[in-house]
């Protein structure tokens, strides 16, 4: 008898907890396979979505969630997916090819200049792929004390720095002061800040697997702030914001570790540290923690340009943008920011 065929479907509403029932025992699953990120990108971005899932027998096998982002400065592009560090497909090897088809013949017919897959891993050794991004990925231990030995000395000094200076960590339930840290940051760097819309969406969209810690001082004024994804067994620190004073008083080394202590108490194994730009700043700061940089397989398929897209902070061309964006008084970047960040992604 012939095995059934593979077909492949788009994700309905009513096929949305089959998807992530799917994701979640998925080894290649990850949180940013999940349903919700559909809502979330069309909705808040307005970005047209293709989540795909391939199907045999009435069995999903893989899945594979696309959007296409439209711009006219940074270009058009079909990518799995915006505003996610990882994507690509997961699922069985039989259910690759026939996704990146369906894939191939979206990305035509929309006729957008690449396709991106975001891949944790590399699957096509021919293909043209973005070399610059790495992850941080290290076990954790149920022990305070045993992930404090695991801390480089240098690294471990700062962490009891903030917490000699009395620091502490509350979790919050909205986004305000998580969002004043992050968009003060952001601007400080020079880049747009997302919406405000956007933080509160996610929050709402994954209810306990988000959340936001926010460090104070003595007095109770905020320092520094993240928002985590949670996985499975995993912590995913995201997005994240401080205050000018927060290196003086070592509260994002404080952050991580407060964080870091706190899903380890409610039974997390692994610290998912994130993306970074190899050779900055962030890249060095999580590399003095002890994590070991993981390459990232971004992989592309080229139709309407000759070269990867370099739609980042490190391009030269956009050094001009970002010495203007920090001139920009807050409340003008932070109206303007989320008309330009949404193109992005």
């Amino acid at each position: 008898m012939d095995r059934p065929s593979v077909v492949v479907k788009q994700l309905s509403a009513e096929g949305r907890e089959r998807w992530d029932a799917f994701v979640r025992a998925c080894p290649e699953g990850t949180f940013f396979h999940l349903s919700a990120w559909e809502g979330i990108v069309r909705e808040v971005f307005g970005h047209r979505t293709f989540f795909l899932f391939a199907e045999r027998a009435g069995e999903i096998i893989g899945v594979l969630p696309l959007a296409e982002v439209r711009s006219r400065l940074f270009g058009h592009a079909l990518t799995s997916l915006p505003f996610c560090v990882y994507g690509g497909i997961a699922g069985s090897a039989e259910a690759v090819a026939p996704l990146e088809a369906e894939a191939e013949a979206i990305a035509r017919r929309l006729g957008v200049q690449h396709l991106e897959f975001r891949n944790v891993m590399a699957r096509h050794a021919d293909w043209p792929r973005q070399d610059l991004y790495v992850t941080f990925r290290k076990p954790i231990h149920a022990d305070d004390d045993a992930n404090m030995r695991e801390i480089p000395r240098k690294q471990r000094a700062m962490v009891r720095k903030g917490i000699a200076h009395g620091l502490a960590s509350e979790i919050d339930g909205d986004v305000e002061r998580f969002f004043a840290l992050y968009a003060d940051n952001v601007h400080r760097h020079g880049t747009p800040a997302l919406p405000k819309a956007f933080f509160a969406r996610l929050l709402k969209e994954f209810g306990p697997d988000c959340d936001v810690m926010t460090v104070t001082d003595r007095s109770g004024r905020p320092l520094s702030s993240v928002l985590s994804f949670y996985f499975r067994d995993e912590v995913l620190p995201y997005y994240a914001g401080d205050a000018e004073a927060a290196r003086e008083l070592a509260a994002n080394d404080f952050k991580y570790w407060e964080l870091m202590r706190r899903a380890a108490a409610r039974g997390y194994r692994l610290f998912d540290f994130g993306r970074s730009k190899v050779g900055t700043g962030s890249f060095s700061f999580k590399k003095n923690w002890g994590f070991v940089p993981q390459p990232l397989s971004y992989e592309y398929r080229l139709y309407k340009r000759d070269e990867v897209p370099q739609n980042n902070p490190l391009n030269p061309k956009y050094r001009a943008f970002i010495a203007l964006w920090r001139r920009l008084p807050r409340s003008v970047a932070n109206a303007l920011g989320p008309h330009i960040v949404r193109n992005l992604g």
